[in-house]
């Protein structure tokens, strides 16, 4: 393994390092201590965390590919970054090794790992890392140093694989140096908010996953595309009922009617175009038609092709 060995001593990239080991303190109260703020975004505050299902996938089965004997795995976090927020959209796992006294992380197998993934996804940029588990190490403050010079401000994402709590637990940090004036002595990691986003692909398969959760041995295909729009023509139905059930609540006084609600619905009511019956069911009858006469084309040329193909072998 090509390998850079992190100790104890921050900073240092040698076990010849004169720098004396510091543990790393979380202090419950700041009183006397100065909090050095480069962990947060411009404008002081902390940024919100976007994560797709697609990483939380890769970084649960890195975890079930673990090398014998391997307590937790580590990996780069890859996504874009705007002033209010981080959208993490990919990953993939770094090889490391980890013992009481050092860590020794791969990080020439991450860097050509990036440079793969730059080729394929251009925009998607070093954005921090991951590491499954519920607890911050000081191990983890020396993995965070390498990666606060591959990014700036990275954030550190730990999944809670173990279920410690009944629950996959998953908590988003910025780091932040933490000292007396003139002299740093340690790191304070900052909880970020952590909210999930997926595309409309990705929805299909959390659909299709959580089918299984109560039957996990059985078998779910997906289903057709008359089936996904009778699903979501459904919820529509349902969330429309959940509307006016509300309007009505408000209407005779047994709910207190909401500004805010009533503000959505009246933008929810601009949205909605004027056109009258006639002209909403000759526009989808028209676009019906054009649908038919596309899907009539597509399997007349796979006939031709098929018959082509049948042609050529006699």
């Amino acid at each position: 393994m090509v390998a850079v060995r992190l100790y104890r001593s921050l900073g240092t990239d040698s076990a010849s390092s004169t720098t004396d080991p510091r543990p790393i303190e979380l202090y419950e109260s700041l009183k006397a201590v100065q909090v050095l703020d480069h962990g947060r975004d411009g404008r002081g505050g902390c940024r919100l965390v976007k994560i797709h299902p697609v990483v939380l996938a890769s970084i649960g089965d890195s975890y079930e590919r673990r090398n014998e004997g391997a307590s937790r795995v580590i990996g780069t976090l890859l996504g874009t970054i705007d002033k209010h927020s981080v959208e993490v959209t990919n990953c993939f796992s770094v090889p490391h090794n980890e013992s009481e006294d050092e860590v020794a992380v791969d990080m020439e197998f991450a860097k050509n790992m990036y440079e793969l993934h730059k080729r394929v996804s251009p925009s998607e940029v070093i954005v921090g890392w991951y590491a499954t588990g519920f607890e911050i190490t000081e191990h983890s403050v020396l993995i965070h140093e390498y990666y606060s010079r591959e990014a700036t401000n990275p954030i550190h994402l730990t999944m809670d694989t173990a279920l410690q709590s009944g629950k996959m637990n998953i908590r988003a940090y910025l780091s932040a140096q933490m000292g007396v004036l003139g002299k740093t002595v340690g790191v304070m990691f900052t909880p970020l908010s952590v909210k999930y986003k997926y595309y409309d692909t990705e929805r299909i398969g959390i659909d299709l996953l959580e089918r299984t959760r109560d039957a996990p041995n059985t078998t779910n295909g997906l289903t057709s595309d008359l089936c996904q729009v009778g699903g979501a023509a459904g919820r529509v139905q349902d969330m429309l009922a959940t509307v006016l059930t509300y309007i009505e609540d408000v209407l005779s006084g047994k709910q207190t009617a909401d500004n805010s609600v009533g503000r959505y619905l009246m933008d929810l009511v601009n949205k909605v175009p004027k056109i009258t019956a006639e002209d909403f069911e000759t526009m989808l009858n028209s676009n019906i038609n054009d649908l038919l006469m596309v899907t009539y084309l597509s399997n007349l040329t796979q006939a031709q092709i098929a018959l082509n193909e049948k042609i050529v072998v006699l």
